[in-house]
């Protein structure tokens, strides 16, 4: 549990600090790339949403059972819920999912 707390952790700095390594440089394919990746492993979240609860909820342990049969394996409603739940902004929660589906597409 404490890996994937520092696996988290490691992704959101790697995540905030690439734009601002990169720069200038146009990464447009990546972009598409990543997105088209990050669409695909929802749809597989969504497929098997009771076995990603686990994971979320180890992840957002602060999130209850009714947010997890709310959220149904939908990433807005999985950023709103934890944007609530932890009093955070929604660029931090993005930030946050965005980490947790790396670390996500590693394992797939």
């Amino acid at each position: 549990m404490r890996s994937i707390a520092t696996l988290a952790a490691c992704a959101a700095v790697a995540v905030v600090s690439v734009p601002l390594v990169a720069g200038a440089q146009t990464t447009a394919p990546t972009t598409t790339t990543t997105q088209s990746d990050a669409q695909t492993m929802w749809e597989k979240v969504k497929g098997s949403w009771n076995q990603t609860k686990g994971a979320v909820k180890e992840q957002w342990g602060r999130l209850t059972d009714d947010d997890l049969l709310a959220i149904e394996g939908r990433r807005d409603q999985l950023v709103g819920k934890i944007q609530t739940r932890y009093g955070i902004s929604r660029e931090a929660a993005e930030a946050q999912v965005g980490a947790w589906e790396k670390s996500r597409l590693k394992d797939m």
